[in-house]
């Protein structure tokens, strides 16, 4: 489930932003979103998740830190780590980071995972757009956590609550983070095919509703896009264009080079085995 690499790389613009550390916390989001080589990346992310480890000892209930600290690990796993045993342990790290950022913006949301469905959903109406970036944090590190631990039955059977949590952010700001909300919502509904559950057409409302967010710019969009609903539905036409369109776009877009490397990576072995998988 190569998504994940979009998913956790879409929080890099809100890691340090807003956390007390000035133009450096801006400076360095934007390094890392506009890196055309991965591997720098990679060198370097462990020295900062220290870094925020340790601000966040030393305040402990900083909201703004444990979303940094829920953004900055759901990067590095997502992108950097193949090892499932230390995913697991670094995904859960930036759960906690994430649940605890949410419980620090609203003391009645402590404890939010462990409600029934039906008063979890009630809670998560209480929220408003103030509250958008810790919802943001808990919802995408939460599902994370739940991928990293995919053999885990009781950890699937979460992922209404997180599907919840995605629809609220939508109906509070659906254009936060690039309408990235819309991107995983759409992965969602197309991760099973429509005999076992699966709504591919909601999917492909969220699709097109993210590239319209994204102004087409986050070619991340269209690859999850051709892999999940062009392929669950087995529409050849629609996945080789989606594709092609990410290998001749300009990727040198500010605030999505690294996305956009990504993609184009992705996109070309999509193609390279489509004739198997079609």
């Amino acid at each position: 489930m190569r998504w994940f690499r979009h998913l956790a790389l879409a929080m890099v613009a809100v890691l340090f932003c807003g956390c007390g550390m000035g133009n450096l916390s801006r400076n360095l989001s934007d390094a890392i979103l506009n890196q055309n080589d991965p591997e720098i990346v990679r060198l370097g992310a462990p020295a900062y998740l220290l870094l925020i480890d340790s601000f966040i000892a030393g305040d402990p209930s900083d909201e703004r830190m444990l979303r940094a600290g829920a953004g900055l690990y759901s990067v590095y796993t997502a992108v950097f780590v193949a090892d499932a045993e230390r995913a697991l342990r670094l995904a859960r790290r930036a759960e906690v980071y994430g649940e605890r950022a949410l419980c620090e913006r609203r003391k009645s949301l402590c404890g939010l995972k462990q409600h029934p469905y039906e008063d979890y959903s009630v809670l998560l109406q209480d929220l408003g757009k103030r509250d958008v970036p810790a919802l943001y944090a808990f919802a995408v590190s939460w599902l994370l956590a739940i991928k990293a631990n995919s053999s885990d039955w009781n950890a699937l059977a979460d992922l209404p609550k997180v599907e919840a949590a995605l629809t609220r952010l939508v109906e509070l700001d659906e254009g936060y983070e690039r309408g990235s909300a819309h991107l995983y919502l759409g992965i969602l509904k197309t991760v099973r095919p429509p005999a076992l559950g699966g709504k591919p057409e909601e999917g492909r409302q969220h699709f097109e509703r993210a590239l319209v967010l994204s102004e087409g710019k986050d070619l991340g969009v269209k690859v999850e896009y051709a892999r999940n609903y062009a392929r669950l539905l087995y529409d050849r036409e629609l996945h080789d264009r989606l594709l092609q369109e990410v290998l001749a776009a300009d990727s040198d877009q500010p605030g999505y080079v690294l996305l956009n490397t990504l993609a184009k990576e992705q996109a070309r072995k999509l193609l390279a085995n489509a004739d198997t998988y079609f």
